[in-house]
């Protein structure tokens, strides 16, 4: 059983939501990367996602390109971001990690050393955002392989046929993005959630859960009533990037906590 399976499992044991942050890798520094994913732990995360740097962050609004812009003017590379993550496993065994970015880097790399290089990090899943699944077997073969979960992105139109294809080739989670737009995009609206969930678990017997646009402890709260995880990217990032490199571990822990609190 994967890390990302055995958490979900536990949370629904006790009738819990998972809280599933978001930051980027390298930002506000590469040194901080690290402490921030223990501090995000310790505010009570249950899995997090980690941004790979990119130029082009096509899904991503401004806050998170931003962040990205940050993280790739200290030079972080895919293989640093492997680097960090290994790292993180040295104090953290447990709490499931995702990569969470783009195919360019994973294709420089080539996907089977990117599997390999993912389990030897510690790595429990990959979320790539343009690579869509219909065209990308042989790259997913290479993760499940190497006991990686391949991560999918739902979005509204989603059609029926899709979601099912979907459903048979995720693993660990589905990711529904709860809007039409990118990231820290203003315009969620709770009642087509609420409307969609049911006609999902139709299809997807993976836990789901929900991002994009979730900005504050209450729509958190709502959100969760919804589905089986919160996915809270861009007000993190706001936070890191209104911090100072000597506050942002306490403010970051601070967000997070609240967030906690509400998602239970």
């Amino acid at each position: 059983m994967s890390r990302i399976q055995t958490t979900f499992e536990k949370l629904r044991l006790h009738s819990r939501k998972a809280l599933i942050p978001f930051i980027t890798a390298g930002d506000p520094s590469p040194q901080l990367t690290v402490p921030l994913l223990h501090a995000l732990v310790e505010a009570g995360a249950d899995v997090i996602e980690l941004g790979v740097p990119f130029s082009d962050p096509m899904a991503d609004g401004p806050t998170i390109q931003r962040a990205s812009e940050r993280a790739l003017k200290h030079g972080v590379s895919l293989h640093d971001v492997l680097a960090m993550v290994a790292q993180f496993r040295n104090k953290n065994s447990a709490t499931p990690l995702v990569l969470m970015g783009y195919g360019n880097p994973i294709e420089a790399m080539g996907w089977e050393r990117f599997a390999k290089n993912c389990a030897e990090a510690g790595v429990d899943g990959v979320l790539t955002v343009d690579f869509p699944p219909e065209e990308s077997h042989e790259a997913f073969g290479h993760l499940q392989r190497h006991g990686i979960d391949p991560i999918f992105l739902l979005a509204p139109t989603t059609r029926d046929e899709r979601i099912a294809k979907i459903a048979k080739q995720a693993r660990g989670y589905v990711y529904y993005v709860s809007l039409k737009g990118v990231t820290g995009a203003g315009n969620l609206d709770l009642t087509d959630i609420a409307q969609k969930m049911p006609h999902l678990r139709q299809h997807i017997s993976l836990p789901i859960g929900v991002g994009f646009g979730i900005r504050d402890a209450a729509t958190a709260r709502a959100v969760s009533r919804l589905c089986d995880g919160v996915v809270v990217g861009s007000r993190i990032v706001q936070e890191i990037e209104n911090s100072t490199e000597q506050n942002v571990v306490g403010n970051v822990s601070r967000l997070v906590k609240e967030l906690r609190s509400a998602v239970d």
